[in-house]
């Protein structure tokens, strides 16, 4: 009994190991197809251009059109940061860019100056205007000024005023006169002041009747009333409207004339709603009229009204000026020009700049022929220069001319980040998602032509043999076979 045990222990235990056996090697058979399925698969490594995606070849290398280095041919998110940023370029050779006309300029900063041009109408200046009027109700006995336009001096007369209200109160004042000398004799006190309060009181209704103090005393000095009142203008200036004849009679507070002194004037400017901002207090206004070219006139902005017009979404800007030989007339129209310093700012050619609507983008020059899209901010337009605030810095070559045949070579090409939308960005909200990539073929394998291809250009029928690659041209030149399409 002990013999078998012994005998059949052994037999069980080289039973166990041959199972084991048996089994570990069934499994690394079955594994190793997939190993090798895998290594062929990560060994399957093809190269691109990054400015021409049709260019596929299986080992790196050069574009042979624009001579750049060929990266991995990696599918969607499986690009790295570097790749997918090469996508977003675009590559020219020099027969292209002297095709599409394209320029570079360097950035740099300058001396800016912006310029507000604008239109202006000439106004009367409201704190140099009056009016005459009547300061008793009479009748006008004499004009001394019959027309408009006539200048008129302030200590000069413009009319004589008869007014019997008038000639009752100076002869008032005569009396109160000589009342005052009798009751200064008197020995009662109040009655000596009394005489006093009726001089003052019947002088202080002349001044309210417009008795100047030189015509009381005159007044005084002859001992009889004047009949006819002179009537004096508040200011020297030019008369701008009549409104008596002579011999027509006057309320009291009616209005005589309109003076108005041109020898300053101001200049009430339209500036657009998107320009007032850079409009200052004290700022210089450069003025032109069409009655006198060549000939530059000179304000100051004194106010900027609170207010826009909501029909011409303009600000009106006050300016203020001195019109020597009264050339401005009122109403005239002229132009205005407003010159705002910005300093040194970094600026471009404003048609380096492509505005989509939504965003600023130049296309910058990183190598000889190669550019690359970069969003800016832009900000004041002085002529042909743009102020850039951000986005590029002093030395960036841009394309200032060119810039949209660059863009629609990125479009065509299917480069990211150019001027549109949909240049490698995300798609639109809705938009069809994009047809995968095509799976890589075996290296010296022809590539599978895209759905949709036409006989003759590439394609195969299905289930047809794929076609043997054309031999490569004599002399160096590019063949079919770096294009698999």
């Amino acid at each position: 009994m002990k013999q078998s045990v012994k005998v059949a222990i052994p037999i069980v235990l080289i039973l166990v190991a041959a199972v084991a056996g048996g089994g570990y090697y069934l499994a690394q058979k079955k594994a190793q197809p997939a190993a090798k399925g895998d290594k062929a698969a990560q060994g399957q490594v093809l190269y691109t251009c990054a400015m021409h995606p049709f260019i596929i070849k299986d080992k790196p290398g050069v574009c042979p059109i624009c001579g750049m280095q060929l990266i991995k041919k990696v599918e969607g998110t499986q690009a790295s940061a570097e790749e997918q940023k090469m996508l977003g370029h675009v590559s020219l050779s020099p027969t292209q860019a002297v095709m599409a006309n394209v320029a570079t300029v360097a950035a740099d900063y300058i001396p800016l100056s912006k310029e507000i041009n604008a239109v202006g109408i000439v106004q009367y200046d409201q704190s140099r205007q009056a009016k005459v009027t009547a300061w008793v109700a009479g009748r006008i006995d004499k004009l001394n000024v019959n027309t408009v336009g006539a200048y008129v001096s302030k200590g000069r007369a413009v009319a004589e005023l008869y007014s019997p209200d008038l000639v009752a109160a100076q002869q008032e004042y005569l009396l109160a006169l000589k009342s005052r000398e009798q009751f200064r004799t008197s020995s009662i006190q109040s009655i000596s002041q009394g005489g006093e309060g009726l001089v003052s009181s019947a002088r202080q209704r002349l001044k309210l009747l417009g008795v100047r103090d030189e015509q009381i005393a005159g007044l005084e000095k002859a001992g009889h009333p004047n009949i006819k009142l002179p009537i004096y203008t508040p200011l020297s200036g030019v008369v701008i409207e009549k409104m008596v004849q002579e011999g027509q009679y006057v309320n009291m507070g009616d209005t005589l004339f309109s003076i108005a002194d041109l020898s300053n004037v101001w200049v009430e400017v339209e500036v657009y709603e998107n320009e007032f901002s850079f409009v200052k207090m004290g700022q210089r206004v450069d003025i032109l009229s069409q009655s006198y070219p060549g000939k530059t006139f000179s304000g100051r902005v004194s106010f900027v009204y609170p207010f826009l017009d909501p029909k011409t979404r303009t600000v009106k800007v006050r300016v203020e000026m001195s019109n020597a030989g009264l050339k401005l007339k009122p109403d005239m129209f002229v132009n205005a020009s407003i010159k705002v310093p910005l300093g040194n700012s970094l600026s471009i050619p404003a048609t380096a700049v492509m505005d989509t609507g939504k965003r600023q983008v130049v296309w910058i020059e990183t190598q000889a022929g190669m550019f690359e899209p970069r969003d800016v901010q832009v900000g004041a337009r002085v002529a042909d220069k743009v102020q850039i605030l951000s986005g590029l810095k002093r030395g960036d070559k841009v394309a200032a001319s060119g810039g949209y045949l660059i863009d629609s070579e990125s479009q065509l090409t299917g480069g990211s980040g150019g001027g549109h939308q949909g240049h490698g960005g995300a798609a639109a909200p809705g938009a069809p998602a994009a047809p995968a990539a095509p799976a890589p073929a075996p290296p010296g394998a022809a590539a599978t032509p895209p759905a949709g291809g036409h006989a003759g250009h590439g394609g195969a029928a299905p289930g047809a043999p794929a076609p043997a690659p054309a031999p490569a041209k004599k002399g160096g030149g590019m063949g079919m076979d770096d294009m698999k399409m």
